[in-house]
């Protein structure tokens, strides 16, 4: 059983796994510790990951970015109309959520976003699959903090439709914190002050702060701030705009005009902007960008700060917002640690360190992978199967959240809403709510600050219908309890619900000390006292349907047919360009044997057959054959075999008979050698035995030579 974490990013995904008691960022296909979040589609299948940014360029039109920006949106929604430019891939409409439209197996089709975060989340499988050679279901996803109800329902439904079991959906700071803080040997304790870090995480599309809490075991998340326009792609558009305007003047082209230069553009832009990280200047060079025009450019470091000028203004902003939700100033934070890659930009360093008053900013973890550890040590901790260090994870609530109900006619003052969980409440968290009902009654639930809200989402979480409520016998009111749960994932549910009664129950008294007198009665015991006091006693459940923007089970299981049709399709068409592939290959390496090696084997007859037979299997792969099935191609190949069997037949006996002939000859010199260092051991055994028996004869004529003496000097005494 695996334990997985998921960085889901923006522009790329890194997979962590527990192994080797510790955790391990695994690799992709090509050897990368992180896979593009792409999509691609064409006339024959689908491109995911490293395959989909590889054709990217050449298959704009069809390939579809930035899926977590689309995911759980509306398509009228301004963050999905913003995202169309970031996007060459044309957005739309898909049954009220927001998708992509492309050109699929020759035919126009669209997929809604979680669709798309389908696909995507069923490659990173199969990617963590092959690593660890083990089938893999439990994993944990991060997301940003700022993620809405129905955003993260959406999540969930994506990961399901991928065949995952999504164990917890975890922020992305407070899957940074939580690998911070369980490595951690020397936190403060319980009684202690607690250790203040401030987590600034700027990726690839947003920006996020939180103030987090270090006791030994624990960690408390005090607030969460964010930018969600501010991050890297930001800085690499600047770039492009730039060098837009600087090509229209000096080469006299628009790369504004033509998506594909535009792209190659941007990507350039992004390699300068990383340069410019480390050095105070960088060079582009892109050969051809258009109409068979050659560009080149500098840009100092200097000349980019002016650029993003307007960006700079803004990057203290969620610092500030973070300290003020928690009521903290700069100098109460201990550390703040800097995580994302767009932290590496120097301006945004000096800002965020001049804010702190000089304080030395910490770059403790790693600033791409640490979400994707953490996150691992999240799925880590909620698995059976790995024993991890107790560490209790208190995350918030970052939109308040409201019921809001129908005034019964038996109670005309009663109010119609309550917020249930405010911001900043500590999450998970359940909160039992009361109503004295005579008959059913129907509960919604919404965010109570929709402005609050990221773009234009719908504040609407879900509504929730109770059944089974009655009067009782004497026409009173029925006491309803309803569980309501905002569960590790961030999303609130009407867990359950039941009814009690008020009933007299007799307690006993608790006994004062220094009674002026104590009475037994006739058995020598002191009477126990009593009260009668009311309880409320559960009664029975009370069942509730509830309908929220979860998407319904047949829906999930029509995509999730639907998906793994695409996927056995693609698994196909793999297959099919391996064994084409194949073909192909064989064909080169028996035209160059057959006079080399295979030439002392086969008649002429033989070989010209074989070459004719090449050269028809070698024309009709570049024409007909070049996209047929994988029945065909295997076929093609058995038929060369079948020729060239017979020529390999004698080569591998000839080469067989060539090794028994070594290798008996290697036999018989070690039997040789064997003989040899036997009969030489024996020698040896028998050259010690001698002298042996010589010591043994010496040492006997010596001991009879002094008993001689020894009696020759008796007798003469």
């Amino acid at each position: 059983m695996s334990v997985v974490g998921i960085d889901f990013g923006a522009q790329s995904t890194k997979i962590g796994v527990a192994r080797n008691k510790g955790i391990d960022i695994i690799t992709n296909e090509v050897s990368n510790r992180s896979t593009p979040t792409l999509v691609g589609f064409n006339a024959r299948s689908r491109a995911i990951g490293e395959a989909a940014k590889t054709q990217e360029t050449s298959n704009l039109k069809n390939t579809v970015g930035n899926l977590k920006r689309l995911i759980g949106r509306s398509f009228s929604d301004p963050d999905v109309q913003l995202e169309q430019e970031y996007n060459t891939c044309r957005l739309c409409d898909v049954n009220g959520q927001a998708g992509a439209e492309v050109n699929y197996l020759g035919k126009k089709e669209t997929f809604n976003a979680t669709q798309l975060v389908a696909m995507y989340l069923t490659k990173i499988r199969d990617i963590t699959s092959k690593e660890l050679r083990l089938p893999v279901s439990d994993v944990t996803i991060s997301v940003p903090a700022w993620f809405t109800d129905v955003q993260r329902r959406a999540m969930i439904d994506a990961g399901e439709i991928a065949g995952l079991k999504v164990l917890r959906l975890v922020n992305d700071t407070t899957a940074t914190a939580l690998g911070y803080g369980i490595t951690k040997v020397d936190l403060p304790g319980p009684e202690e002050k607690p250790r203040r870090v401030m987590f600034v995480d700027i990726g690839h599309s947003d920006y996020t702060a939180s103030i987090v809490e270090f006791r030994k075991g624990e960690l408390n998340v005090k607030s969460t701030a964010y930018d969600r326009h501010f991050g890297g792609r930001n800085f690499d558009r600047a770039l492009t705009e730039h060098f837009a305007n600087e090509f229209k003047t000096q080469f006299k082209i628009d790369v504004r005009t033509n998506p594909k230069a535009w792209a190659r553009t941007l990507a350039a832009a992004e390699k300068m902007k990383k340069v410019l990280s480390a050095n105070p200047a960088a060079p582009m060079s892109i050969e051809s960008l258009m109409d068979d025009v050659d560009v080149r450019a500098i840009v100092k470091r200097e000349e980019l700060e002016v650029m993003v000028q307007p960006l700079l203004e803004r990057v203290t902003v969620p610092i500030e917002q973070a300290l003020a939700e928690a009521k903290l100033k700069p100098e109460d934070i201990d550390f703040v640690e800097m995580v994302g890659g767009c932290t590496r930009v120097p301006s945004i360093k000096d800002a965020i360190t001049k804010f702190f008053g000089g304080k030395t900013l910490s770059f403790t973890l790693n600033q791409d992978e640490a979400i994707a550890r953490g996150a691992a040590f999240s799925c880590a901790i909620l698995s059976p199967v790995f024993r991890v260090r107790d560490f209790a994870v208190h995350d918030i609530v970052n939109y308040p959240i409201e019921f809001t109900w129908e005034q019964s006619a038996d109670i005309p003052d009663e109010d119609t809403s309550l917020t249930v969980f405010n911001r900043g409440n500590v999450m998970p968290s359940t909160k039992i709510l009361t109503f004295y009902r005579k008959q059913p009654f129907d509960l919604e639930a919404r965010y109570a600050k929709p402005e609050m809200l990221p773009g234009k989402i719908n504040p609407w979480i879900g509504r929730f219908s109770v059944k089974g409520v009655k009067a009782d016998a004497n026409d009173d009111f029925m006491i309803c309890k309803l569980k309501a749960r905002l569960n590790l994932h961030g999303i609130l549910n009407l867990e359950s619900g039941y009814y009690v009664e008020d009933v007299e129950v007799e307690e006993p008294v608790p006994e004062e000390n220094g009674d002026a007198m104590d009475t037994d009665n006739a058995n020598g015991e002191q009477p126990k006292k009593t009260r009668k006091v009311k309880k409320q006693v559960r009664k029975g459940d009370l069942p509730i349907s509830s309908g929220t923007s979860s998407a319904e089970e047949v829906v999930k299981n029509d995509l999730a047919e639907k998906e793994n049709k695409m996927y056995m399709d693609d698994k196909l068409i793999a297959e099919t360009d391996e064994k084409k592939n194949e073909l192909e290959s064989y064909i080169y390496e028996l035209r160059d044997k057959i006079d080399s090696v295979y030439g002392d084997f086969a008649s002429e007859e033989e070989k010209d057959k074989l070459r004719a037979k090449l050269t028809d299997t070698e024309d009709w792969l570049y024409e007909e054959g070049e996209d047929t099935t994988k029945s065909i191609y295997v076929a093609k190949m058995d038929d060369i075999r079948f020729i060239v069997g017979p020529i390999v037949q004698r080569y591998r006996e000839k080469a067989e008979a060539e090794a028994a002939a070594i290798q008996k000859v290697k036999d018989e010199e070690a039997a040789k050698k064997r003989a040899e260092e036997d009969a030489k051991r024996k020698a040896e055994e028998e050259a010690k035995k001698a002298a042996d028996a010589a010591n043994k004869s010496d040492d006997k004529t010596d001991a009879e030579m002094k008993d001689a003496s020894e009696g020759q000097a008796e007798e003469k005494q």
